[in-house]
């Protein structure tokens, strides 16, 4: 009998908690695992909290190792590069996961180079074969099309997995499963690269391609001061703000929210375009949402060719209203 494969997903912990899209990953690991009679293993950098550990194993890990080390409360990429490297090195796990996330992608590029072992991103679709080989789905052209890798070897084989695809049922709280703490040393002296301090804007808007619910303006908003309306109805969704690329380019948002080719792609469960034509580069970041409303004055705007829902009309009229159903259906008072 061969040796169990073993499936990690590299958890990176924000803000002192587990991020939903990392709880995914872990779910895409088990069934991953399943289908190979393997185990899954949450790897958790900058968990402050080891509590949280507890919830990777009611979405699917049967063992989470939480690394302990005061330098992992900042992404660095040569400290976590190092500190995997050591990991994947000693214990030999059959496939890594990331989440196609900001961080996740440059330390999956930059592992699979460490490694020198393949990379597959933006995964949507994973599968294993009897002939000990792993499969994936993901986009290309912008989405317009799909591809398909085979996966072959012992590995480790790296994948990153695009957010809000492998989400599924909640947490199985019967599941139980064994947590380690591990206090890493670090050479502090051998780092080229030491982060100090990290100042950020006053934000506490979602991650736009986390995000459930996304509500994006474009030029049709007018002005910088009109995306009150859009923040009221996305803090009535509890969703994100976004915004095309010339309200970003003007400086009315800040390029974080920009959702299109040269921004996030995004796939929630709602997208609400406001004022926004729909040209190819926008389309190419959202049109994979589940469900697309579309607002705009122009009856004949590209948006509406993949809008489930479209409405013609004037958005800074339309906004206050639908915030306000919203809020009598929902029931929220704010």
């Amino acid at each position: 009998m061969g040796e169990i494969k073993q499936v990690w997903v590299m958890v990176e912990c924000g803000q002192k908690r587990v991020k939903p899209v990392f709880f995914e990953a872990v779910r895409a690991a088990r069934l991953l695992a399943n289908s190979l009679k393997g185990s899954v293993e949450a790897l958790c950098l900058g968990l402050e909290q080891s509590s949280q550990a507890g919830d990777l194993i009611h979405y699917g890990a049967d063992r989470v190792r939480v690394l302990k080390n005061p330098l992992f409360g900042t992404f660095s990429l040569e400290l976590w590069l190092k500190t995997i490297e050591l990991e994947i090195n000693e214990r030999k796990p059959y496939a890594i996961f990331f989440s196609a996330n900001t961080h996740g992608k440059e330390l999956s590029a930059a592992l699979s180079a460490k490694l020198n072992t393949g990379l597959a991103v933006d995964c949507v679709a994973i599968e294993a074969t009897g002939q000990e080989e792993i499969i994936v789905r993901r986009p290309v052209y912008a989405g317009k099309a799909f591809s398909k890798l085979t996966l072959r070897g012992s590995g480790p084989h790296v994948l990153s997995l695009r957010p809000n695809i492998f989400r599924g049922p909640g947490p199985d709280l019967s599941r139980s499963g064994e947590i380690e703490l591990v206090d890493v040393q670090v050479p502090d002296g051998r780092l080229l690269l030491k982060v100090r301090e990290i100042i950020k804007e006053a934000d506490n808007q979602l991650d736009i391609a986390e995000a459930k619910v996304v509500v994006s303006g474009g030029l049709g908003m007018q002005r910088p001061e009109n995306f009150k309306f859009i923040e009221d109805l996305a803090r009535v969704l509890n969703g994100a703000v976004g915004a095309s690329r010339p309200v970003v380019d003007n400086g009315w948002r800040q390029y974080s929210n920009q959702v299109g080719q040269t921004g996030r792609t995004v796939q929630p469960d709602l997208y609400i375009a406001c004022g926004i034509s729909g040209s190819v580069q926008h389309l190419a970041g959202m049109s994979a949402a589940k469900c697309i409303v579309a607002i705009n004055k122009d009856a004949n705007a590209p948006i509406f060719s993949v809008a489930d829902y479209g409405i013609v009309g004037d958005a800074l009229e339309i906004l206050p209203l639908l915030t306000e159903e919203f809020k009598r259906v929902i029931g929220n008072p704010e």
